[in-house]
């Protein structure tokens, strides 16, 4: 057997594991869920799954790591040394959670008992506040506190957006966002 083909069986089992575990976790808590489940959802062996995984929370684990690699990608692309650079880095953002709705509005969900939200909320502020804060000089001190506010309030906006049916295109949710951030409820 050759290896692209032990390959595709490797990401077609991850694949179809990752779904299992994203379906459950619509009906209900990780902590409320079985291995066993997840492998019989996706019609998969107990041990083809620990050959993979740990456990449920890896596979977890192992979602919210890719989705942050993934929006690392995204990022990385969009300097933000304009003011445009930041509407459209927040357009591309909200087009990459358009794209993978599913599992984005699963793992942002309220009633999650994951730790989705907070490693996004870390993860942008290393990203956005870093480019961010060299545009606009603010103490350390203060920045800590607007990107605290920046970044939650976008976060929980797109929450919003997401629970609505994504019912604005990302460009136009990308407006409301930049708007708010850059003119506060002024500029609404």
């Amino acid at each position: 057997m050759t290896i692209s083909k032990l390959d595709r069986r490797k990401k077609y089992t991850r694949m179809v594991l990752k779904d299992s575990l994203i379906k459950l976790l619509k009906e209900k808590q990780i902590s409320a869920i079985t291995v066993k489940e997840i492998c019989e959802l996706a019609d998969i062996n107990r041990s083809t799954f620990y050959a993979h995984f740990l456990d449920q929370y890896d596979l977890l684990e192992k979602i919210e790591e890719e989705i942050i690699e993934d929006m690392d990608g995204y990022l990385s692309q969009y300097s933000c040394e304009k003011e445009e650079d930041d509407l459209q880095l927040l357009e591309r953002i909200l087009e990459y959670f358009v794209s993978n709705h599913d599992v984005c509005q699963t793992l942002l969900n309220e009633k999650m008992d994951t730790s989705f939200e907070k490693k996004v909320m870390v993860f942008a502020h290393q990203s956005f506040m870093q480019k961010w804060k060299t545009i606009n000089r603010f103490e350390n001190d203060y920045s800590k506190y607007v990107s605290t506010f920046t970044i939650s309030g976008s976060i929980h906006v797109i929450k919003v957006w997401s629970n609505n049916g994504m019912d604005k295109t990302p460009k136009e949710m990308a407006d409301i966002i930049n708007n708010l951030i850059k003119n506060g409820l002024s500029g609404v």
